[in-house]
């Protein structure tokens, strides 16, 4: 028999008994003292409302602890961390790409190196600059070149190995948000999901910038190549100094 049943069946019982107590207290025939039963129907009634009204307090009572312990409970979950940590893998990404970017070749990502190399070879050509120096910087120009649009590459090369890597960490930071059991398992997914975006975000600023530094280097090259042929071809047209027609022997025509 439920809590509920119980309390309506004494309800209705009390106020039975109730309305029988005045036909209980009527008078009746005359019995001797030692064998009257003391039973007051109205003070019984009265009991079992009492009792009824208890029960029925005690049900709220339990209710309401059942409702606080869940609320404890949920509370416990939304409280929980997250089991899973991708940032070590993240980092390591991201520590591969700077190491490409720091070994780079000729002229580093340095603002005072890339003014002082681009201040000694690729300004303008002095006149006073011996055709063997003009010889030797071109060559260093191109070097210059060659490792820039190689550590593009590598760079390039890096990024692709993250591909995977990142693959798998978007997998199973989706399951593990997907899978959270509270709020804060679930802000912490999508914390770690942001970071891996930021990782991808460096290697594209990587990226471009590889590519950028190595197109510059071509660029640079090509217009000090231009200047220094400028300074050549003058050198070449300057009366003293330049082209002096002469004898030239191609076979031999001795007998």
């Amino acid at each position: 028999m439920t809590i509920r049943r119980f309390r309506s069946r004494a309800m209705a019982l009390a106020a039975t008994m109730l309305a029988a107590a005045p036909l209980a207290l009527s008078p009746m025939v005359a019995t001797p003292v030692h064998a009257i039963i003391v039973f007051d129907p109205s003070n019984y009634a009265q009991n079992v409302l009492t009792a009824a009204r208890t029960l029925e307090q005690i049900t709220h009572q339990i209710t309401s602890l059942q409702n606080e312990a869940q609320m404890l409970i949920n509370q416990a979950r939304n409280l929980a961390s997250l089991p899973y940590s991708a940032l070590q893998q993240l980092q390591q990404n991201v520590q591969r790409t700077q190491q490409l970017l720091q070994q780079a070749q000729g002229i580093a990502f340095n603002v005072q190196q890339i003014d002082q190399m681009f201040s000694q070879k690729y300004g303008n050509v002095s006149m006073s600059t011996t055709d063997k120096q003009m010889v030797a910087d071109a060559r260093s120009r191109w070097q210059n070149t060659v490792g820039g649009l190689q550590d593009a590459m590598r760079v390039q090369a890096g990024v692709v190995s993250n591909i995977d890597t990142n693959r798998t960490q978007m997998s199973a930071l989706v399951s593990q948000s997907q899978g959270a059991t509270g709020a804060l398992q679930a802000a912490q997914a999508g914390n770690q999901i942001l970071a891996l975006q930021s990782q991808q975000l460096s290697d594209l600023v990587a990226l471009l910038a590889s590519n950028g530094r190595a197109s510059a280097l071509t660029e640079a090259e090509r217009t000090a190549a231009a200047e220094q042929g400028r300074e050549q071809r003058r050198r070449f047209l300057t009366p003293g100094s330049g082209y002096q027609p002469g004898n030239a022997q191609m076979f031999n025509t001795g007998k």
